[in-house]
């Protein structure tokens, strides 16, 4: 006999352990989460089935595999903590997407219906929004407006078909204030429907983002709101960046996000750009504006697109300058015109190893080689053929050359300038100051008539007074 207790106990028994090998079974059909640790810049990833397209490099990053189930194409992203290195001689402890901060690189084209997996590894409940998507409502991403919190160890699914193309983002809209400080984010690029579409020869992709590291440690400080040290590009800090490497008239395009707190003016050396699309998809051809430097928003996205005709090694960075700095403190003091010489001695007597520095500005610090807290980077850094570049943070180099073929995307090393146009040192005879037309500032040659009029009066009134 089976009482009434025995039986319901039985019974949520039962459905317990069907719905924990429903689960099994369902684990089993989800793709394989790949993952990926090296920092270098991963050659893009072939199309293999569907539309063709010219796929992405994203710099210092990947793009995510997919496997076709039926008419969807799925991805699988594991949100977890990271290490990620910053640069050489520096790494910090993370939250981000299969290995890595920000994770990889998600690429489909236009009308495809894609199925995307988001396991959630961290301490805490995250959800994914896809920014700039157009998609059903419940799949936008918000945790408790459009679906519950994934909790940690529970997988989501997210399916939705692209409807159109463009450059897009991924990132947590669940404590994302903490989460996207601790680099949870990734770019989203859906390709033209008609490969020849907006075609180029080149398509780089990267995330702006910035940390507050503190010297010598590793986690961010999540509440940060401007004061940031590390400004980074795809969590990677100059000279730990690597370059845009293209052929000699390559058409190019970069493709640039903003999760950063601020704005950032990217500017192009040694070439104009268009800018070819926004958030809110392609801009029209006859639309798209002459650019060299364009300012990117909060959360904004920007294709710029250029014909790389000039050869040479050509920076590409932030305009504000501090975004191009390492490790920089905002109080250190400014010394400049300061005699600090005199105080070396006294000062080395309390604190050994004392070097003054900033009295003459800060351009030795790019040269100088002095003890640094463990895990953290020089304030400027970097070296190329003519020394030092004094640059961290959002920096890269351009690296247009010829003969490149169409994947070979290898650090070609410095460019080799034609004999007679690199900027020389002139060691020639200065001539003698130009004469002034007439000796007008000359007062031993030209009498300057200096008149005090008493405010009130009119020049010439008993109320002036006239002088020479």
């Amino acid at each position: 006999m089976l009482s009434r207790r025995k039986f319901i106990n039985a019974t949520a028994m039962t459905a317990v352990t069907a719905a924990a090998v429903s689960g099994r079974a369902q684990a089993a059909a989800i793709p394989e989460a790949a993952t990926m640790k090296d920092p270098a810049t991963q050659p893009p990833l072939a199309p293999h089935t569907g539309p063709d397209y010219n796929p992405i490099v994203t710099l210092n990053g990947w793009t995510a595999p997919w496997r076709m189930n039926g008419d969807w194409k799925e991805f699988h992203l594991v949100a977890q903590p990271v290490v990620r290195e910053i640069a050489p001689g520096m790494k910090a402890y993370l939250w981000g997407y299969n290995g890595q901060s920000p994770g990889p690189t998600i690429e489909a084209v236009e009308g495809d219906k894609v199925r995307i997996f988001v396991t959630n590894k961290l301490p805490e409940h995250t959800t994914v929004h896809w920014h700039g998507q157009r998609l059903p409502n419940g799949m936008d991403g918000v945790g408790g407006l459009t679906q519950p919190h994934i909790k940690p160890g529970q997988t989501f699914v997210y399916e939705f078909q692209l409807r159109r193309a463009g450059t897009y983002m991924y990132h947590p809209h669940a404590d994302e204030m903490v989460q996207m400080a601790m680099g949870m984010m990734g770019m989203f690029v859906v390709h033209p429907k008609v490969p020849e579409d907006r075609r180029v020869d080149r398509d780089f992709a990267f995330l702006l983002n910035a940390y507050d590291i503190e010297a010598g440690s590793y986690v961010p400080k999540i509440m940060t709101m401007l004061e940031f040290n590390l400004w980074t590009w795809n969590s990677r800090a100059f000279p730990g960046i690597d370059p845009f490497v293209v052929a000699k008239n390559d058409r190019v395009r970069m493709r640039i996000g903003n999760l950063t707190m601020t704005n950032h003016p990217i500017h192009i050396h040694g070439h104009e750009f268009r800018v070819s699309g926004t958030d809110g998809g392609h801009v029209p051809e006859g639309a798209s504006w002459p650019e060299v430097t364009v300012d990117i928003a909060v959360g904004q996205m920007r294709d710029l697109e250029f014909v790389a005709d000039e050869p040479g090694d050509w920076a590409v960075h932030c305009h504000k300058s501090h975004h191009t700095m390492n490790a920089m403190g905002h109080t250190v003091k400014t010394y400049i015109g300061a005699n600090l010489r005199g105080m070396q001695k006294k000062i080395r007597t309390v604190a050994p190893g004392y070097m003054p520095m900033g009295d003459k500005g800060m351009a030795d610090m790019g040269e100088m080689e002095m003890p640094l807290p463990d895990n953290t980077l020089p304030m400027m850094t970097g070296f190329a053929q003519f020394g030092a570049v004094e640059m961290g943070g959002m920096f890269s180099v351009l690296k247009v050359r010829e003969g490149l073929s169409a994947g070979d995307y290898k650090d070609p090393g410095s460019y080799k300038n034609p004999e007679g146009t690199v900027a020389y040192e002139f060691k020639g005879k200065f001539a003698s100051e130009a004469p002034r037309a007439g000796n007008a500032l000359d007062p031993k040659k030209t009498p300057v008539d200096v008149r005090v009029i008493k405010p009130g009066s009119k020049p010439g009134s008993s109320g002036g007074h006239d002088g020479h």
